[in-house]
């Protein structure tokens, strides 16, 4: 019998990009390969890209250089977002096979049979994302306690920063049916948590006109998606990824904070506290619908978390706009920040724009955002010491611990018991761990010994 050929996978990038390298693993599996560790060396390398910011282009080069380290005669194949926008450039880098764009990555067994090592540049199939107008479903799936559910792909916004679009397409959703059969198939499979993962999540539906008036709804929103997947009974938890503040509406924040499965945690991109800069990103909202929806989460769920994206560092962004963003957000209710420095991306508005910042101010008001993250961070974690909470318990890089997220998204350490992996159960939150990365609990047979 022939030994089966292997084949490892790497993914950078977002929760969408992790779904789609499990679907894309699954159809190797389903053709006879093995998927093995990307470590341990593979006939083929697939890496699935992002292309957000110039890190995540050197990532990519970083990464085909440690697989061929490792596997000299391996296939290597790029696919992503990355290698939508710039086929050519990643064929040209040694070592490289074949580059797939975005409307051939699902199609990626019609090529590597082909695959061969001729000296020179890899083969290319990027078609024009315009022509990408098909939604492929997909969804994680592996050693997490928790899976990655795409249920919607590409986006129709034109923020003057973004390539998104151009790399992934107009937006398309999946069916309802298709998403509920996936729910099912992924608590079949163990799996206690799914996170709804899409470029604009929010517009599911192409719900965006909807919502903000324009046109009547004829189709399901993600306000329906998320009621009927609350219906599945064998689903322990839902998690929303992230969704714009202008498609977060309020009959949704309302539906959350009733559900048992959807969990009090919302994740909504600001980007920036400064008026000026959201109409120069071309956003769809102002800071003062921002601070309504954040406002509205904490009235009917005060233990909510949130978190939010900005962007530090935008063409004209000046010191007082920088202060007015960190003062606008220090005011704010919210969690935690997730934060970019703005770099410049090829064929966006956004790059041809005065007013550039220097690399060392970026570099210093991303800095003083994380500062004030951290604080936000201890201090909603203070804010549960001594709460029971109901936890997910997962696998912990320290063998004598467990990790675990609470439903409103504390990170919780709690000594190590094997028949907890992948339960929820109730758990008294202590105090910070010594690093303040996450919070101490205690079991339920201990809870009332503090």
């Amino acid at each position: 019998m022939a030994t089966p050929r292997t084949v490892a996978f790497h993914t950078l990038g977002c929760k969408l990009n992790y779904s789609e390298t499990s679907a894309i693993a699954r159809l190797f599996e389903s053709s006879g390969y093995l998927p093995v560790k990307f470590e341990d060396g593979a006939d083929i390398y697939v890496l699935n890209t992002c292309s957000v910011t110039e890190q995540a282009d050197r990532e990519c080069k970083k990464i085909v250089r440690q697989a061929l380290r490792r596997q000299p005669d391996a296939f290597v194949v790029v696919t992503g977002c990355y290698a939508q926008l710039k086929p050519h450039e990643i064929a040209d880098i040694p070592g490289v096979d074949l580059v797939l764009g975005a409307g051939e990555k699902f199609r990626i067994l019609d090529y590597v049979d082909d695959l061969s090592k001729a000296p020179g540049k890899g083969m290319v199939h990027a078609g024009e994302v315009r022509e990408v107008n098909t939604f492929t479903s997909s969804f994680s799936f592996g050693d997490r306690t928790r899976s990655f559910l795409k249920v919607q792909d590409g986006c129709d916004y034109k923020c003057t920063f973004c390539t998104i679009p151009q790399a992934r397409g107009a937006s398309r959703s999946d069916t309802v049916e298709n998403v509920l059969q996936n729910a099912r198939d992924i608590a079949a499979r163990g799996a206690r948590e799914i996170v709804l993962t899409g470029v604009n999540l929010g517009d599911f539906g192409n719900g965006t006109e909807v919502i903000e008036g324009t046109r009547p709804r004829k189709e399901a929103l993600f306000a329906d998606l998320i009621r009927e997947l609350d219906l599945i009974d064998t689903v322990a938890r839902y998690r929303i990824s992230s969704i714009e503040p202008n498609l977060l509406t309020k009959e949704i924040i309302q539906f959350v904070s009733e559900s048992q499965r959807f969990m009090p945690h919302f994740h909504v991109p600001l980007q920036s506290g400064n008026d000026k800069q959201l109409r120069d990103m071309r956003r769809r909202y102002r800071r003062e619908l921002y601070a309504e929806r954040v406002a509205e989460i904490k009235k009917v769920m005060p233990h909510a978390c949130i978190g939010c994206d900005v962007i530090v560092g935008f063409p004209g962004e000046t010191e007082a706009d920088f202060l007015e963003t960190y003062e606008f957000i220090q005011q704010l209710d919210v969690s935690y920040l997730h934060v970019f420095t703005y770099s410049e991306r090829a064929n966006t508005p956004a790059a041809e724009m005065p007013g550039a910042v220097s690399t060392e101010e970026r570099r210093r008001r991303n800095q003083a955002l994380r500062g004030l993250s951290e604080m936000k961070r201890r201090h909603f974690y203070s804010e549960h010491f001594n709460t029971v909470r109901p936890v997910l318990f997962e696998q912990h890089k320290n063998p004598t611990l467990l990790s675990g997220f609470t439903d409103n998204y504390v990170k919780i350490e709690i000594p190590f018991e094997a028949d907890k992996i992948n339960t929820i159960a109730p758990v008294r939150l202590g105090q910070l761990s010594a690093d303040g990365e996450s919070v101490m609990g205690f079991y339920p047979e201990n809870i009332f010994s503090l």
